[in-house]
């Protein structure tokens, strides 16, 4: 008798403790969640850079199944993951959404409290109907973003994923120091207004031989405009994601140009892709973009000729990392007004205060030394 009171006070605690809650995702949508959730499917695996700044003990306790990416875009940091939490080999994989590789009977295998989707995943996971899927067998999708529109979603993003695992305080913390971080370049740029050197930013360049994708208005098209420049494919793409053709490229002449890069010998093994990545080596690093430079797109163009090309962490785009890539920027278009910003001890900081893993420089690389 006594066992059983004690099992029916546990289950009576256990109750009292899960809350079923209204949730609004970065979609609109409103979803039904039991919070806090113990168990959690990542429909990305860079998620885990916003999951480890709230469960910075230990970011991969909730999650019982991911998709395949971060080993292949972040091998780097993914390996930094490995090395402080070996448990994570062993969590079930799937590839992705839009390819229809995600397997919903895996997904409910895993027993999940909550998936968590990328919203441009959002018109391929309604066309396969994986949320009736998922909500038959009694399994919330909620949408988060940080890509396509960083900085209207980013901040909800962490704000919804601070909710759902139990970690709101954390979550208004980070946001908090997130929004001072990138203060520190929209205030300088606000007094100073300064004349915005024009940048023509290089996405992913060299990772195929199609020359030029790039960024409109958004992402690290609006990265450059907050750190005091002007993106000459603001007004070619249309979108958050486009391509501008090398006579487009030649004829604005941009005064900088800013390849993003990653570490990328899953996807494209010998590429011309810029290495930078935490830990790689930069003098390898500059050869790849001295060899971009080459390429008939920069072909008489100001930024080339005088030093001012320059290499980023392509991850940036993805993650609640971004001010410190518009710190750096800052630097690169306006190093009179930003002497004294660190953008490396601003990323050491973030490591220390919210992150498990120790930083490792390598994010950045330039041309020359010319700024």
């Amino acid at each position: 008798m006594a066992i059983g009171v004690a099992l029916g006070i546990l289950s009576l605690a256990m109750t009292a403790r899960a809350e079923t809650v209204t949730v609004t995702d970065i979609a609109g949508r409103e979803v039904e969640v039991s919070i806090p959730v113990e168990r959690i499917i990542l429909g990305e695996g860079r998620q885990i850079y916003l999951l480890a700044a709230l469960d910075t003990e230990d970011p991969f306790k909730r999650v019982v199944g991911w998709r395949e990416d971060l080993s292949q875009a972040d091998p780097d940091s993914y390996a930094a993951y490995l090395a402080k939490f070996p448990r994570i080999a062993d969590i079930p994989t799937f590839g992705g959404f839009k390819d229809g590789s995600f397997d919903v009977e895996q997904a409910v295998s895993l027993k999940p409290d909550v998936v968590i989707m990328n919203i441009e995943s959002k018109q391929a996971t309604e066309d396969a109907r994986y949320i009736e899927k998922l909500a038959a067998a009694g399994i919330p999708l909620v949408y988060v973003d940080f890509r396509e529109h960083p900085f209207a979603n980013t901040e909800p993003s962490m704000r919804l994923f601070g909710h759902l695992i139990g970690k709101s305080e954390r979550a208004e913390e980070f946001v908090a120091w997130r929004q001072a971080e990138i203060k520190r370049v929209t205030d300088v740029i606000d007094k100073a207004n300064p004349t915005r050197p024009t940048v023509f930013i290089d996405r992913a360049g060299g990772y195929s031989e199609e020359c030029c994708m790039s960024f409109g208005d958004d992402n690290f098209g609006k990265f450059v405009e907050m750190a005091g420049g002007t993106n000459i494919a603001k007004d070619i793409i249309p979108a958050t994601f486009g391509s501008v053709n090398p006579e487009q490229i030649i004829a604005a002449d941009p005064d900088q140009i800013i390849v993003t890069g990653g570490w990328w010998e899953a996807y494209v093994p010998g590429g011309a892709w810029v290495g930078v990545a935490p830990g790689r080596n930069m003098e390898a690093a500059r050869e790849k973009l001295a060899a971009l430079a080459k390429r008939p797109a920069m072909t008489g163009v100001k930024a080339v000729e005088t030093g001012r090309m320059h290499a980023i962490w392509h991850q940036f785009y993805n993650s609640p990392y971004q001010f410190v890539g518009i710190q750096q920027m800052a630097k690169w278009l306006h190093p009179e007004l930003f002497a004294d910003l660190d953008p490396e001890a601003t990323f050491r900081e973030l490591h220390e205060r919210f992150l498990p893993v120790p930083y490792r420089p390598g994010y950045w690389v330039s041309l020359t030394d010319a700024q």
